[in-house]
C-alpha cells in the first residue's frame, strides 16, 4: 500500500502555489532565489505574500525537482513545463519533465506531471526518486 502523497497549498493573488515535499531534492534554489518568502526555520515556511506573482513564477519555474510548482486560479492548471524532456544532471539526478509514465521494480505504474528528479547514484532512501543523497556520498 502507497503512503498518501502529502501536498501543501499557499494561495496568493490568483495562483497557488504547490509543494510536495516528497518530491524536494533540497538544491536551495528557491531559498537562494526568493530568502524572504522560502524560509526554513518558520513556519510555514513558505510566505508567497513577501513577493510578487511574477517573482513566485518566475522562480518556481526554476525548481530541478518540481516539488514547487503553481496553477493557475482561473484554469487550476499546473503551470510547469507541457514538453517531455530528460536531463541528466552532473553529479546528481536524472531530472525527466513533462508527462510520463513511470514502471516501477514491483511492477505498479506512476502517472507523473511537471519535474520528477530520479536517482542515478543508488544512495536515495526514496528510489527511484532523488532525496539529495548523492551529496552525500560526492556521486560523480
Amino acid at each position: 500500500m502507497k503512503a498518501k502523497e502529502i501536498i501543501k497549498r499557499y494561495d496568493k493573488d490568483g495562483i497557488t502555489i504547490v509543494w510536495k515535499p516528497a518530491k524536494c531534492i533540497h538544491s536551495e534554489i528557491c531559498v537562494r532565489s526568493l530568502p524572504r518568502v522560502y524560509r526554513p526555520e518558520e513556519n510555514p515556511w513558505i510566505q508567497p505574500e513577501n513577493a510578487t506573482v511574477e517573482e513566485l513564477q518566475a522562480q518556481i519555474t526554476r525548481c530541478p525537482s518540481g516539488a514547487l510548482s503553481y496553477e493557475n486560479e482561473s484554469t487550476g492548471n499546473d503551470k510547469q513545463m507541457s514538453t517531455n524532456e530528460i536531463k541528466v544532471i552532473k553529479g546528481g539526478p536524472l531530472m525527466v519533465k513533462g508527462s510520463i509514465q513511470l514502471e516501477g521494480a514491483d511492477g505498479d505504474i506512476q502517472s507523473l506531471e511537471g519535474s520528477n528528479a530520479l536517482c542515478r547514484c543508488g544512495a536515495s532512501g526514496r528510489k527511484p526518486y532523488c532525496d539529495g543523497s548523492h551529496r552525500k556520498i560526492s556521486f560523480e
